[in-house]
């Protein structure tokens, strides 16, 4: 009689290849001279599903159901720091985000300190229920399902008077001085609704813009408010990419003093910024949402989540911290 023995990390490596494939688990089992069972429930204990089966989560999940020595212990004795790694997570928060905020919030209570490594080996060795299903919809990481990327610029014609990015200042380019923007939209449903992005290129805060319609003047009008309450000097330069929503560039100049330099074609890379922090903004508001359906306060709410979050770029401030402080440099600067 055959005795069972547990998948090892090669097996698994080979499921998590076949998945990736699109094999069925029948066919991933022939190869391993396993039953489809085995894999499917490995797949189960370990809270994973097709999309989102890997080898090493799934071998490390196995070892803590072994070794119940490699749960971290100090998470679980503290209610405390529970309540803030769980909290924090809630509202998109990595645990390496969470990590490094600890240190900084709570710089001599060693209470409340923790490594990013041990809040992922805190989470993935839970028991399985609503709680580890939670956390783990939280972590951030998934894999990547893009395909081939189209041309963006095919047939979006030519703006009047576009001035290029090879002209914006240099001091844009190492962030150095504060109030350079860059901007974009994010398009919903069937291309028919949409929201406005603006990113601060040297402290990354963001302003989501709730838009009526994506045409010319209904942009550089929402664009107008959103940017109305900034002060002065934080209202230098927006990069933009040729989209023909921003054809009345010139117009958008005159009313806010902020020059606006387009992208050159197929170089998302010169609005590095922006593309990434659009990402961000995908997991709230992924590929097909209708965005009229959207309300000002659930954006904003979104907003307020990015620009709450610590960066690892911002030595793990928050956007809004690192925007407030170099107002206030500036304001002492000014009086001085």
């Amino acid at each position: 009689m055959r005795t069972f023995k547990h998948l090892s990390i090669r097996e698994r490596e080979t499921i998590s290849k076949g998945l990736a494939r699109g094999l069925s688990l029948a066919e991933i089992g022939r190869r391993l001279h396993r039953s489809a069972g085995t894999i499917s429930r490995d797949m189960t204990k370990n809270g994973m599903t097709r999309d989102t089966y890997w080898a090493n989560d799934a071998d490390f999940h196995a070892d803590c159901r072994k070794d119940e020595s490699k749960r971290p212990r100090k998470i679980e004795k503290s209610w405390k720091l529970r309540e803030y790694i769980h909290f924090k997570m809630s509202l998109g928060w990595s645990p390496e985000q969470i990590a490094k905020r600890l240190k900084r919030v709570y710089p001599e209570d060693m209470s409340m300190r923790v490594s990013h490594e041990t809040i992922y080996t805190y989470v993935y060795c839970l028991p399985r229920g609503t709680l580890k299903k939670e956390l783990m919809g939280y972590l951030r990481q998934k894999p990547s399902i893009h395909g081939k990327r189209g041309k963006k610029y095919i047939e979006r014609g030519k703006i009047a008077d576009m001035v290029s990015i090879s002209e914006r200042p240099k001091e844009t380019e190492d962030r150095t001085i504060p109030g350079h923007w860059e901007g974009d939209l994010i398009v919903g449903r069937f291309h028919k609704s949409a929201i406005g992005t603006l990113v601060e290129r040297t402290t990354r805060t963001v302003i989501l813009v709730p838009l009526k319609e994506k045409d010319a003047t209904s942009v550089r009008e929402a664009f107008e408010r959103e940017l109305a309450s900034l002060p002065e000097q934080m209202k230098l330069s927006m990069t933009y990419d040729r989209g023909k929503e921003m054809t009345e560039h010139k117009l958008f100049t005159e009313h806010t003093k902020m020059k606006v330099y387009f992208a050159d074609p197929y170089s998302p890379w010169q609005r590095g910024t922006n593309e990434n922090t659009n990402g961000l903004i995908r997991e709230f508001f992924p590929k097909g949402i209708d965005f009229t359906k959207v309300t000002r306060r659930q954006i904003k709410h979104v907003q307020d989540l990015l620009n709450g979050r610590p960066r690892k770029v911002l030595a793990f401030e928050t956007p809004y911290e690192a925007f407030t402080r170099l107002i206030n440099q500036n304001k002492v600067a000014l009086e001085a």
